[in-house]
């Protein structure tokens, strides 16, 4: 397979700058480029590994990456299609910008590290305004999908002028790296042509881009922190148990996608799980594979086999408490809803109760039916379907 062909196959191009020889460049490689992140957290997520991916992906064919975390623009926030961002504190951005660069160090060891507080926090807002400001035009910028969305709830002169920060990053990139290319999520188009424009007018070269779409649940949420079910790639946040038993599980008409995207598994062998999934799916070959290849990438082989050996005793009936995630919760939660709560298996009483109705927990492999349960154990496993496994210890 060529560059282009790879990422296709795999349903990583979403949309492509046109320039007609972008795709012969994909292909004969040797492009530095660029892709970055904003430090909303101190952790990735898994919707961040696929698009980071893409990293060792355009690697392999020659190109070289650059791995752009926003110490800048993370002070600022990108335009959401619901609301703007909250403002976060200094302090917490470079504590979350060290802990960011930590694991993407770990995990793409050969990346180049840049940080765009480095070059945009000493510049005045006056050299800022002349320099960049007068190269946009407020009627293009108010057209970019995300911002007409937004116009009529109302969006702040700060988020607004978020695309104008991102523009400039790839301006500098290109003037001090020489990236041409700048990859993105679906959501990050508006900016990443406003990038495209801004170099083309300041120094009248081309530049290239693309985005992948992003990664979504079977009923098209996405997977994130602002929607409440991130998979943390810190296996202090999400165990490598409960990121191997949520992909295990993933839909059957996903797991293929999942698998396109999330590993590095030749087409022959993605196309031999595919046909597993259409004549065993009761086998689940197709997710034990997801979910076994991403816990290996991102913990070790070693915690891959754990988590596979205890999801394969815990659904055998040999329950191995002593293997999976514990939470320990304090001894005043002795109701089945407060306890849920209480170890985040739910984020609320009444969506504790609903789940309790609907009879999807378990106790110790018991089904709760009584939603006014009260447990006397100190130590059991506690059990939302198959996603969400855990022990509990109370103290």
């Amino acid at each position: 397979m060529t560059c282009y062909e790879d990422l296709e196959y795999r349903g990583l191009i979403k949309d492509m700058t046109s320039n007609p020889d972008f795709i012969e460049k994909l292909n004969k490689g040797g492009m530095t480029f660029y892709i970055g992140t904003d430090p909303t957290a101190d952790s990735l997520h898994i919707g961040h590994l696929s698009s980071f991916l893409i990293c060792e992906r355009l690697a392999k064919y020659g190109h070289h990456p650059i791995v752009l975390v926003g110490g800048a623009t993370g002070l600022i926030g990108d335009p959401r299609e619901t609301k703007e961002r909250d403002e976060s504190q200094k302090e917490v951005i470079a504590k979350n910008v060290q802990g960011l660069k930590n694991q993407l160090a770990k995990y793409f060891p050969d990346c180049e590290m840049v940080n765009n507080l480095d070059w945009t926090e000493g510049i005045t807002l006056i050299d800022f305004l002349r320099d960049v400001g007068k190269f946009f035009n407020v009627s293009y910028m108010i057209n970019k999908d995300i911002i007409k969305r937004r116009l009529d709830e109302g969006i702040s002169y700060c988020e607004f002028s978020y695309q104008l920060l991102q523009a400039y990053d790839f301006l500098w990139l290109y003037k001090n790296k020489n990236c041409v290319m700048e990859v993105a999520g679906q959501d990050q188009w508006g900016n990443i042509t406003s990038g495209v424009e801004l170099i083309k007018k300041v120094l009248g070269k081309e530049a290239y881009a693309f985005t992948m779409p992003l990664v979504t649940t079977k009923s098209g949420v996405k997977f994130g922190k602002s929607e409440g079910n991130a998979l943390w790639l810190d296996k202090e946040k999400t165990t490598p148990y409960q990121m191997y038993q949520y992909l295990l599980n993933s839909d059957d008409e996903m797991v293929i996608p999942y698998i396109k995207r999330f590993t590095f598994l030749e087409k022959e062998e993605i196309d031999a799980l595919e046909e597993s999934v259409k004549t065993c799916p009761e086998k689940r070959e197709a997710g034990k594979r997801l979910a076994f290849e991403v816990v290996k990438y991102l913990h070790g082989e070693e915690e891959a086999i754990k988590a596979k050996e205890t999801s394969e005793k815990l659904f055998s009936g040999e329950l191995m408490a002593e293997n999976m995630p514990t939470i320990e919760i304090s001894g005043e939660n002795k109701g089945i809803l407060d306890i849920m709560v209480a170890a985040e298996i739910a984020p609320s009483k009444s969506e504790a109760r609903r789940l309790v109705q609907q009879g999807g927990v378990t106790l110790d492999g018991e089904k709760v039916v009584d939603v006014a349960m009260q447990v006397d154990k100190t130590s059991f496993v506690l059990a939302k379907g198959k996603k969400k496994i855990v022990k509990i210890e109370i103290k």
